[in-house]
Formats: structure tokens, sequence, C-alpha cells
């Protein structure tokens, strides 16, 4: 990101971007201040966008062969089509595109055995937007509710995105229902959060793991039906907690082995922000405790799909066991 806001700063531009990731949002900013500062706002007559996997590669390279109209740039942009996950025809349309057409691509993964990542690694400018940490999540927060001068303490915050998650489409939009709700109040509270905003799934998910690990086996049936009440199916919710008790399982014996944060998050695939509140909830089991749980999440899998029990009641029975 750094590299890309340096080229929009001096108007130096590599012919090729290829921005990919989970993070949408910041995939969306990118692109679109790339694509401000290439052609300008109005310049729609040298812009061509495609997107999906059935993307005709002979009509780019029409597109890509002609010189702009009454501009020094033609720019191409070019979304989700898959190409960077499979071998194309784009690697030689690239080689061929002369100076002048500049080329963006926004994809959600890539192969970087690819022959058209490899070009653009090598003669333009490649970068994954990845989840911001903690500290950057609290600093996003705090610049959505800067201009309606509103303000919220880190613990505040926290609970909030705690509720959230980390997608910021998401936080965006919950903290949108904030300000809309505070009025005329400087102070987003923890009371306005409960009111306000929507706990994702892997909120309640987590909060019902903290449950389960206190023992509180009210708590966490509630939050299950919590769950059911907005129509998540008991095998999704099944799904998530089995998820939960690998990924608490990982994280503790690496943890025990004194692995930092960062390689916590990498080695297990979670969000760097959310590493810390898995290491304090696996200090509600011991590692055997985690094992037989997951086994018994297995059983009640078993269970239901050879339709020995209810879904909702295997589910349901298992919590009660995993809490008592």
């Amino acid at each position: 990101m750094k590299v890309i806001k340096e080229h929009i700063k001096s108007g130096s531009f590599k012919q090729f971007y290829l921005l990919y990731g989970e993070e949408s949002y910041l995939i969306k900013l990118y692109r679109d201040k790339l694509k401000d500062a290439i052609l300008g706002e109005l310049d729609q007559m040298n812009f061509s966008r495609f997107e999906g996997k059935d993307i005709d590669l002979n009509e780019v390279n029409d597109i890509a062969q002609t010189l702009p109209f009454f501009s020094d740039k033609r720019l191409i942009l070019i979304q989700q089509s898959g190409y960077f996950k499979a071998q194309s025809d784009l690697n030689d349309i690239l080689l061929r595109a002369p100076s002048s057409t500049i080329f963006i691509f926004a994809e959600l993964d890539v192969d970087k055995r690819n022959k058209a990542f490899k070009l653009i690694n090598d003669r333009g400018t490649v970068s994954e937007m990845k989840g911001l940490d903690d500290k950057n999540l609290r600093l996003f927060v705090v610049s959505l509710l800067r201009p309606s001068n509103k303000m919220i303490t880190q613990n505040v915050c926290d609970y909030l995105l705690d509720k959230t998650g980390t997608d910021l489409d998401n936080i965006i939009n919950e903290v949108e229902k904030l300000i809309s709700y505070t009025l005329d109040r400087d102070t987003i509270t923890k009371e306005d959060v409960d009111t306000i905003v929507t706990s994702q799934i892997t909120g309640k998910i987590f909060q019902m793991m903290d449950a389960i690990g206190l023992k509180q086996q009210s708590k966490a049936l509630s939050l299950y039906y919590d769950l059911l009440s907005v129509r998540e199916k008991p095998p999704h919710i099944l799904f998530l907690i089995m998820r939960h008790f690998n990924i608490l399982m990982q994280v503790k014996d690496l943890s025990s082995q004194g692995f930092a944060a960062r390689l916590i998050s990498e080695n297990v695939g979670i969000p760097p922000f959310t590493v810390s509140r898995y290491i304090n909830q696996t200090r509600n089991f011991s590692m055997e405790q985690l094992h037989k749980s997951l086994k018994l999440a297995a059983d009640t899998e078993e269970q239901i799909k050879t339709g020995q029990i209810n879904d909702k009641i295997g589910v349901e029975l298992m919590i009660i066991g995993f809490s008592q």
C-alpha cells in the first residue's frame, strides 16, 4: 500500500498493478484511488472495466492495443477474473501491450507460480491487502468517527470490534449506525454498541466458547438460540464450533512453544487482532479438554449426517456436554 501511495503522490505509475487479498474494502479503496490518479475522475473514454470468469481476452487485447484518445494513458481494470489461478493468454497480452496502456487487477486469491503474476511482480506492483492489526483497526474506527466529532474509549472500541469482526466494510456500516443513533452526544458507549451493533456470527461463536470454557451453560445455550433466531443452520454452527476448537488447539500449542503473536497469526491463519483473544480463551481449556471436545463435535456431526439425531437437538446437547 505504501508503494501505491507514493505512486499516486508522485504521479509516476507502473504499467501493471495487482491488488489481491481478503480485505475487499482496501482493494476497492486503492483501486479507485489509482484510477482517479491515472485518468482523472472525468475521463471515461480511456477507461475499460471487465469482471468475472468469462472475460473475452481477445477484446481485452484489442482495447489494450488501442492508443488513448486525447490522453497519455489508457486504463483497463480487470476484477475477479481467476486468471491468476490458472494459465491463460493474459501473460502474452500484457507483454504486447503498449506502455500507454495501464492495467489494474483486483483479485481475491492468486497463485504466485502463475506467469502473469510473475510478470506483474517483476515489472509492476503487487499488493496483498491483508486485514489490519488491532492498533490500526482502532485507528480506523476513530477515523470514521472523527468527521462527526464522536469519540470512543479503547475498551469500548475493542468491544465494538469483538461484535463487528475485522471486515472493514462491516465496521463502516456499524459505525455509521452508531453515529446516527447517538445524534448530538459526542461519546460512543458500550450501551450504544449493545443497542445498535449487529453481532457477527463469528463474534457470537467466540462469546459462546467463552461461556463454555467458564462453564456458563445457560449463557452458552442462550447464544446458540440467538444464532438460531437469525436463521443460522445448526450444521453451520457446528462447523464453526469445530473450527474454533481446532484454532484453539493450534494457538495453545504454538503459544506454549513461545511463538510470537505475529507468527501464530501466520501459522494458524487468523487475523493478528484476534491472537490475544484466542490465547486468553485457551486458558479456560486444557489440551486434553480441547481434544475431547473436538472429538465430541465430530461424533455429533456424524450422528446428524447419518440421521441418528436431529441437528438442532444434537448441537444443543453437545453444548450442554461442553459446558457441564
